[in-house]
């Protein structure tokens, strides 16, 4: 036992014991006092929208000695002419000198991981140790639910279909797998494993589990997963509170995506706002430095849910624009009111604007700057998306610059008209946009301050 001594001098307690590093009298291991000296700081990088801003290319330019997934996502880098696309590692693996980790905040497709590591020739990946495992059938189970939504609201929610909320479900009810159970015990974790199962099962009769056969999968996916486990809560420390190095945490999808304050019920599973940095790699609020948030310089959005300045029955120049914008058969007008939004949230220190290029060939431009209901301003973005589908859009109107950016390196070489542009979005948003993208290499990005 740790014996205390403590002297009580009128209002002060003080409080002396053995010093930390001296080996404990019951286990013999020396101990390490944790440091309050606030140690480094980690860079965070989130998406202000909905998801495709380009968060992967802000992270490239960053390249940190270590980069961090709080939660799963999906992102891709050009590099030398090469594409990256990214699933579940961290964007940042392509730089050999950074050490990329994935937290304990996303949810793992054992195959999916394993073959996204051959495709994209990664040079290290450290897991830490408290992933929830997403396993084969929750796949299956994300389509019955989607199948079942359909039937009975005669909508879905259009998830990717990849497991991740019935994982996440999982997870949130305690019965989920996780990394470290695979690693431990197999026997007690082939139980947990059947549990599961049987429990969807339960739910939905027609799930058919190729039980054994993922159980005999899984162990091998154990032993390649082995060497790569770190215990995440230590390695976070030691990682936070050694040598001074530049830590960057990448969030995944987008602020209107998140579980808490994204347009629910159309959201992903997890936090990815700044919080979820933190819960999902158990970084302490005090290690959080600069936060930058990721904004296209129009908006997009994949899927089902509201969206107030959507472009429906495009027309006129807008028709020539659609072919640029990644094959989505939703683009729209800049809505400043979600980006602000995310800042409420985020605490953004800094933007970066991302894809000014595909603007290059409007007359003019158009930018959501505040939502109306019944005629009257409302002062906040709504949580009831009843309410939002109703909000009228107000819009500023910008003349389009008609030039190509996609050669600009410097702020310089911009067109005058799209100078102005950027400066509007910065002061309505009231944070300094740090980057402007024109394009998708690694050197279409160019850095203001």
């Amino acid at each position: 036992m740790l014996k205390l001594e403590r002297t009580i001098f009128k209002d002060e307690c003080k409080v002396t014991s053995r010093q930390y590093g001296e080996p404990s009298f019951t286990t013999g291991i020396t101990t390490k006092r944790p440091r309050n000296d606030g140690g480094n700081k980690v860079t965070v990088v989130l998406g202000a929208q909905w998801g495709d801003e380009g968060k992967g290319k802000v992270v490239d330019l960053w390249r940190p000695r270590q980069i961090m997934s709080a939660g799963g996502g999906n992102n891709t880098v050009v590099v030398d002419a090469k594409e990256y696309d990214f699933h579940l590692l961290p964007s940042g693996i392509i730089n050999p000198k950074s050490i990329s980790l994935i937290g304990n905040g996303v949810v793992i497709h054992l195959p999916g991981l394993f073959e996204e590591c051959e495709k994209n020739e990664k040079v290290i990946i450290i897991i830490i140790h408290f992933i929830c495992n997403c396993s084969t059938f929750h796949q299956v189970v994300d389509g019955l639910q989607e199948t079942e939504r359909q039937a009975q609201e005669g909508k879905n929610i259009g998830t990717t279909k990849k497991g991740i909320g019935p994982a996440y479900s999982s997870k949130a009810s305690r019965t989920g797998l996780r990394v470290c159970d695979l690693l431990g015990d197999f026997k007690d974790f082939s139980t947990k494993f059947k549990n599961l199962v049987h429990q969807y099962q339960t739910m939905y009769p027609s799930l058919v589990v190729d039980e054994e056969g993922q159980l005999k999968k899984l162990t091998e996916y154990a032993e390649r997963l082995r060497p790569m486990v770190r215990d995440g809560v230590y390695y976070m420390y030691e990682a936070l509170h050694g040598a001074p190095k530049n830590i960057l945490v990448e969030g995944a999808n987008a602020a209107l995506l998140d579980i808490d304050f994204g347009t629910y019920p159309f959201v992903t599973s997890s936090n990815c706002t700044v919080g979820g940095a933190c819960t999902g790699l158990g970084i302490p609020p005090l290690n959080v430095g600069d936060v930058f948030g990721v904004s296209k310089a129009y908006t997009t959005r994949v899927g089902i849910g509201a969206f107030p300045t959507e472009q429906l029955n495009v027309r006129g120049s807008w028709c020539a624009i659609c072919s640029r914008v990644t094959n989505r058969d939703m683009f729209c007008k800049l809505d400043l009111v979600i980006v602000r939004y995310a800042h409420m949230i985020n605490g953004f220190t800094a933007i970066a604007l991302t894809k000014l290029d595909i603007l290059d060939v409007l007359d003019e431009i158009k930018v959501g700057v505040a939502y109306k209901l019944n005629g009257k301003r409302i002062p906040h973005f709504p949580a009831n998306m009843d309410v939002l589908q109703k909000v009228e859009v107000e819009y500023e109107t910008f003349p389009g610059w008609k030039a190509d950016t996609s050669a600009a390196r410097k702020w310089s070489d911009l067109p005058a008209k799209a100078q102005n542009y950027i400066r509007f979005i910065e002061n309505d948003i009231g944070v300094p946009i740090k980057w402007v993208g024109v394009g998708k290499s690694r050197e279409c990005m160019i850095q203001m301050f």
